[in-house]
């Protein structure tokens, strides 16, 4: 798959997944100006796709729920990580879903102000299965049913403020969209996963979790705009080089590669967390693979003999042409970040940039 935007080809061979490491004194003062320091290390970096490091939210998922209509959030809603709890919002339904004027549509103004005749600007929120996996944890599922006795008529709404925000988007020039995700890689790998565990003492069958997920996804951007391109990040877990969840991808492969319908997968497949690259076989024709193979979590550099190699094990299965290299993860999907300086996370990006270069030229 590959799409133009502004006369520019997408996707590019190096990419990065969006968030990166807040100043220290970071504050709504003094923001835009960090802001516009990030963008230009992005392009003196050499890379087309540029991002505000998501330095206007404090999750990377939650401050975009905060923006419907019917959503609130109250402290208490701590997961715990590979040896770490996340601090993080309750984020909970008071009525039910609408659309609404978006907080996030002004701050992606401010990014685009940026693009030129060989940048994007790039924004990143959460996919509809993220929220639909929120309203559904254990704390919130009482109340969402209350709000929504018929699980179909959530998956319709959540689709529907989502279709209202990609409108908003589009409307002021947006035209790369990455949806996060971590709703497929919270059920990866065994069904003893915490999230697998989770559904099913709510009493739902896993597989038909599965299509739920793959709806409320597919729903939210159906009849997008042709020269729109919609990417997703599946993630398992990202807080202070943390994880969530480990496991091959086989167990959704069927659902999130061959029938999503999005143009382009960021994967993650940094470590022996990622299990092998075989479900790539799975990923329909008309998707572009960003192989997440440069850790986000640690400062040491990979072997660049080595992350070659495997994106040639890698294309044994998906197309060299319908491949690119990218981190694994963002480095700071909340406020905190991962545990890494400023000047590795550069390193990491020009190893990126070095290694693509060596690989498609």
């Amino acid at each position: 798959m590959t799409k133009t935007i502004n006369g520019i080809q997408v996707p590019q061979r190096a990419d990065f997944v969006g968030s990166f490491l807040r100043p220290a004194d970071l504050n709504d003062s003094n923001r835009d100006e960090y802001v516009a320091q990030l963008v230009e290390k992005q392009k003196e970096l050499g890379y087309t796709l540029i991002t505000d490091g998501e330095f206007n939210r404090t999750f990377w998922h939650l401050d975009f729920f905060w923006g419907f209509g019917g959503v609130t959030h109250e402290p208490g809603g701590d997961i715990a990580f590979n040896g770490e709890t996340a601090r993080l919002d309750r984020v909970y339904l008071t009525g039910k879903l609408t659309a609404q004027p978006h907080p996030f549509i002004e701050a992606y103004k401010k990014l685009k102000k940026y693009e030129d005749d060989k940048h994007i600007a790039k924004l990143t929120i959460p996919a509809p299965a993220q929220l639909f996996q929120q309203l559904n944890l254990p704390k919130n599922f009482l109340g969402t049913r209350a709000i929504y006795p018929n699980i179909n008529d959530l998956i319709n709404d959540i689709a529907a403020v989502y279709q209202g925000f990609i409108r908003q988007f589009y409307a002021v020039g947006g035209r790369y969209l990455q949806l996060d995700d971590c709703s497929w890689g919270a059920i990866l790998g065994t069904s003893n996963s915490i999230s697998s565990q989770r559904y099913k003492e709510l009493g739902s069958n896993l597989d038909a979790v599965k299509e739920q997920l793959l709806t409320v996804n597919n729903r939210a951007i159906e009849g997008r705009p042709a020269d729109l391109v919609v990417a997703t990040h599946i993630c398992r877990g990202n807080y202070h080089s943390t994880w969530f969840n480990s496991g091959a991808y086989d167990s959704v492969a069927d659902w999130a590669f061959a029938r999503e319908n999005v143009d382009v997968l960021y994967l993650e497949y940094d470590d022996e967390r990622s299990g092998g690259f075989e479900p790539l076989a799975k990923v329909s024709p008309n998707k572009h693979v960003v192989l997440g193979l440069i850790t986000s979590k640690r400062p040491e550099l990979e072997d660049e003999d080595k992350v070659i190699a495997r994106i040639h094990e890698a294309a044994k299965y998906i197309p060299l042409e319908r491949l690119s290299l990218s981190p694994q993860c963002g480095f700071a999907s909340c406020a905190i970040g991962n545990k890494l300086t400023v000047e590795q996370q550069w390193t990491k990006l020009q190893l990126v940039e070095r290694i693509s270069k060596k690989v498609w030229g």
